[in-house]
C-alpha cells in the first residue's frame, strides 16, 4: 500500500501565533524558519529534524515515509 506524502504544512510561530502554509522539500530539511510577522527565527525542538516537525501541522516528507531526515 502506497503512502500519500503531504507536501504542505502550516507552521505556527510560538511567539506571536502567526500561521502560514509552507511547501516542504521532499529531500532536505528546513532547520531555520523566519516568522513573517514577528521576525523570530524558529529552530527545531531537541529530537526533531526540522521546523516542520516542531511547529507544523504535518511532519516533513522523510518522516512521513518512515525514514530518517537529514541523515
Amino acid at each position: 500500500m502506497a503512502v500519500t506524502i503531504l507536501l504542505t504544512s502550516i507552521i505556527t510561530c510560538p511567539e506571536c501565533g502567526f500561521s502560514k502554509e509552507e511547501e516542504m522539500s521532499i529531500d532536505s530539511c528546513r532547520y531555520f524558519y523566519d516568522c513573517e510577522s514577528c521576525k523570530t527565527i524558529l529552530k527545531p525542538f531537541t529530537g526533531d529534524c526540522c521546523v516542520f516537525c516542531s511547529y507544523g501541522t504535518v511532519k516533513c516528507p522523510p518522516i512521513q515515509q518512515g525514514t530518517s531526515c537529514c541523515g
